[in-house]
């Protein structure tokens, strides 16, 4: 069983965090960021008295940077500067922080204790929550994982000012699959929200409402071997795009995943009735917003050889989370090849 996770709204992060700190009764406390979060979110926290005399620990920035050799950097650091199983890591930074943070984390001395403190809009309502961390591996992403929890997660939109528009849209398309896997109404709001120029105290609200809908179908099943699969909606083609991607030119994670998302709802019009007016609406809102990554039909083998990678699959056939209509989620479906093209066709022609 993984340890109870503690999702924080913040309206006060200094005291949060010290009281989150103080719970974990550590002996030493390290700070991880990347080299982006260190110059613009470590400021906002560094007075904190709750962090006088923390070791500091940075890698670098990017999926680029999510890799082994990373992974190793932080291992070294914690040894170095002296860690115990009874340290703290506080992983302050975006989803690969905090996914490969936890990974270093739940390994080292055989697992430190670990607080997240998410500072962009994908690991506020993603990354940090759900106890998946890990690292890319062998040009394929989030290859090597585990599951664990932080004790603590700590969301405070004070960190979204630090943010732009593309970070703000990259976290926005789990938003968007959230809405999707949950209700009518807050699909709508999410379709009708002024992304580009957003009020961050309307966003603060839609943000809990994210999280909310995570994290309950995360205690349902912590492991992944049922409903947890719906959180999977657009990312069995979405990591296909994004490792084509880490291949030319990276592109941001929720990216990817609205890309996912194209193709996954066309499947679920073809082969489980999703409606076809609410499937172009996203589908618009998507294009939009995120553009598309330009593909051809040579590089169809190429994704579909990404796609048998991924862990979700069974029996070698490639597994898909689709829905019937919104909210109405379908588990461990599959497409054949000419299907799963055929999706791609849409995405590359139009809606």
């Amino acid at each position: 069983m993984m340890e109870q996770q503690k999702v924080i709204l913040s309206e006060q992060l200094q005291q949060a965090l010290a009281e989150a700190i103080a719970e974990c009764k550590a002996d030493r406390l390290f700070v991880l960021t990347d080299q982006t979060t260190r110059q613009l979110c470590w400021p906002v926290v560094q007075n904190f008295e709750c962090l006088h005399g923390a070791e500091h620990i940075v890698i670098g920035t990017g999926d680029e940077h999510k890799t082994l050799e990373s992974v190793g950097h932080v291992w070294s650091e914690l040894q170095r500067m002296g860690a115990t199983r009874h340290s703290l890591l506080l992983n302050l930074g975006g989803g690969m922080v905090t996914d490969l943070g936890g990974f270093a984390a739940s390994t080292f001395k055989r697992g430190l204790h670990l607080i997240n403190i998410p500072t962009t809009l994908l690991s506020m309502v993603d990354a940090s929550v759900g106890g998946k961390t890990g690292f890319n591996f062998g040009g394929l992403k989030n290859e090597i994982g585990v599951f664990r929890n932080a004790s603590s997660v700590i969301l405070d939109t004070v960190f979204l000012k630090t943010m732009d528009s593309e970070n703000i849209l990259s976290g926005y398309a789990e938003m968007l699959k959230h809405g999707l896997i949950n209700t009518e109404a807050m699909l709508t709001e999410l379709l009708s929200f002024d992304v580009e120029q957003p009020d961050l105290q309307v966003l603060k609200r839609m943000v809990a409402e994210s999280v909310q809908v995570k994290q309950r179908i995360v205690l349902e099943d912590p492991t992944e071997q049922g409903i947890r699969k719906a959180l999977n909606l657009g990312h069995t083609m979405g990591h296909a795009f994004e490792s084509l991607a880490l291949q030319r030119k990276p592109v941001l994670h929720g990216y990817a995943v609205a890309w996912g998302l194209v193709c996954e709802l066309y499947l679920s019009v073809a082969k489980t009735s999703f409606p076809t007016d609410r499937m172009r609406q996203v589908v618009r809102f998507i294009y939009d917003h995120y553009g598309r990554m330009p593909i051809t039909c040579d590089d169809y083998p190429t994704l579909l050889e990404l796609m048998t990678h991924d862990k979700k699959n069974t029996a070698g056939r490639i597994n898909f989370t689709l829905l019937g209509g919104v909210g109405d989620i379908r588990i461990n479906q599959t497409a054949t090849k000419a299907e799963i093209e055929e999706a791609l066709d849409f995405y590359r022609e139009g809606c």
